[in-house]
């Protein structure tokens, strides 16, 4: 893998709710001690059953929300040492600011391509405001720049004036892609960007973002629960369970040859075109236990069908097998 540009480490997020007549305060633990790193240029997916908190994770790369715990490392920059003003200027990039010489930062890739675009701004204004905000550009030029990122996301510059209800589905997402890439970001976190899309246009914008990718040296985190997506778009994959990652390893391996129970039943639900391909069935009993009370030892022993009297009492540690597989079990 090459040198991280962002690295992540203990990370913790607890949702403070009152529950009941009592107005009891309990702690949703969405995300509860995640480590990880993504190389310059890598796509790290990041997939789970709803609820697990990938989503969340993304959220507080981004520093869209802060951080109960641990460390977020972009750059070789410390971002939760940072408070809000402070990163304001981080997000800007611009010349004049403390942070030089780092000048592309982070983005995101909405998972509803319509909800995320104001439908009171034409094209030009979604994708040109962040570029002037961000003092890339002046006013006057907005049009001709805007045109420009439409051409590269495979729109044409008539489409300047139009505004978010007279596009298709993908053409939306299309214009999220433009206005994520108008502050040449270095990491874009894509949050299921394709789960509202036809299967056609899935195929589409996976192939759009990957061309990107070559083209502008981006680096993608990619949250979906889609493993047929994160199969085509990743180079390494993280499993995350009831907030935390159980199972980090390169596509390839962790395609071939699971070693976490929990990502071993994941694969296993994948249905298969070809006959010939055999696959054991692994039945996943009972649901998800709940993030405010989660079990105790290993979140997976009571619905993991390889369970020790020891997963039940003593919490795995997040370890590494090999060079590119990590993984948090007690059978290793």
């Amino acid at each position: 893998m090459s040198a991280p540009l962002l690295e992540v480490s203990r990370l913790k997020k607890h949702f403070a709710v009152t529950r009941g007549l009592s107005q009891e305060k309990v702690f949703v633990r969405a995300v509860d001690g995640v480590d990880f790193s993504i190389g310059r240029g890598e796509t790290l997916g990041l997939v789970g059953e709803s609820g697990c908190g990938k989503t969340t994770v993304g959220r507080l790369i981004l520093r869209l929300i802060d951080p109960t715990e641990g460390n977020i490392r972009f750059d070789d920059k410390e971002l939760t040492a940072l408070d809000r003003q402070a990163l304001q200027p981080l997000r800007r990039a611009l010349d004049r600011q403390a942070l030089q010489p780092l000048r592309r930062f982070f983005q995101i890739i909405f998972q509803d391509p319509f909800a995320s675009l104001n439908p009171r701004m034409t094209v030009s204004e979604i994708v040109g405001r962040p570029m002037e905000i961000h003092g890339l550009i002046h006013h006057t030029d907005r049009d001709e720049k805007v045109a420009e990122l439409l051409a590269t996301v495979g729109l044409r510059r008539e489409q300047l004036g139009r505004y978010p209800h007279e596009f298709s589905g993908g053409q939306r997402q299309r214009i999220g892609i433009a206005r994520a890439l108008a502050t040449q970001p270095k990491l874009v976190v894509a949050d299921e960007p394709t789960s509202a899309l036809d299967v056609s246009v899935q195929a589409q914008i996976l192939n759009l973002m990957k061309d990107l990718q070559r083209r502008f040296g981006l680096t993608y985190l990619f949250i979906s629960h889609n493993i047929g997506v994160i199969r085509h778009i990743s180079d390494r994959v993280a499993v995350m369970y009831l907030g935390k990652v159980v199972e980090m390893a390169a596509k390839r391996t962790l395609f071939a040859k699971p070693a976490h129970p929990y990502t071993q039943a994941l694969l296993a639900a994948v249905p298969s075109l070809d006959p010939r391909q055999r696959k054991e069935d692994v039945i996943l009993e009972g649901d998800v236990p709940s993030p405010v009370n989660p079990p105790s030892g290993c979140r997976f022993h009571t619905r993991c069908r390889f369970a020790m009297p020891r997963c039940r009492e003593e919490e795995p540690v997040f370890q590494r097998l090999a060079d590119d597989r990590w993984v948090a079990c007690h059978l290793y």
